[in-house]
């Protein structure tokens, strides 16, 4: 029976050092399907933005979007603090950045002057099979609302392959450019969208679900 519990225990044990290590990683992740919960501009490194956070939702009572919420009981150890879904209501990169300005604590980092110096993640073309753009159909939705058009979407043409005919106008995100704000991954007119924002700190893509 001594074994039988120590086995139980040992295996308890185990789990919870898993779960407990594992609980960073998924903390930024939104629920089911794509989309991954993002910092508000200016967040510092996740373990020092877990430290300064005060959980007071100023961020989020003075976004005009209401794009800040403030993490539910699912999220974790993100539990109070600010988060953004992209694909439900992206950050919209307000000229004045009054979530940096409201933070009392330095865990949206108050240096930030631009919003599109931000860098809250970086946009993915995660399903070229199914993008439009991709197929030959000129969409390029993603490209034409990107707030850094030019910069961290451009769109680059060439012939299909297959035939050597039809034009392809692929859109290609540059990371050095990307603010991750997510206004491309809530306006992809597809119903899981092809193009999706990463956090900088997100885990490696086998823990990313498609």
């Amino acid at each position: 029976m001594s074994r039988t519990k120590d086995k139980s225990s040992l295996a308890l044990g185990a789990r919870g050092a898993l779960v407990g290590g594992g609980a960073v990683w998924f903390l930024l992740k939104a629920g089911s399907g794509y989309g991954w919960r993002l910092r508000p501009p200016g967040a510092v490194a996740e373990d020092e933005f877990l430290k300064k956070c005060l959980r007071c939702g100023r961020c989020a009572h003075v976004c005009p979007y209401q794009a800040v919420q403030m993490g539910r009981l699912e999220t974790g150890v993100a539990l109070g603090t600010p988060l953004i879904v992209a694909r439900k209501n992206p950050c919209r990169l307000c000229a004045d950045l009054p979530c940096v300005k409201a933070c009392p604590s330095g865990a949206l980092d108050p240096e930030l002057k631009e919003a599109l110096k931000t860098r809250m993640g970086t946009a993915v073309i995660v399903e070229r099979q199914e993008c439009l753009s991709l197929k030959g159909l000129r969409c390029e939705v993603c490209y034409r609302v990107c707030p850094a058009i030019d910069k961290a979407i451009t769109v680059e043409n060439y012939l299909k392959a297959k035939t050597g005919r039809h034009a392809i106008f692929e859109p290609v995100v540059h990371k050095e450019h990307c603010t991750g704000c997510g206004i491309c991954e809530q306006a992809c007119v597809l119903e899981r969208p092809a193009i999706v924002v990463r956090p900088l700190q997100a885990p490696s893509e086998s823990w990313y679900e498609g």
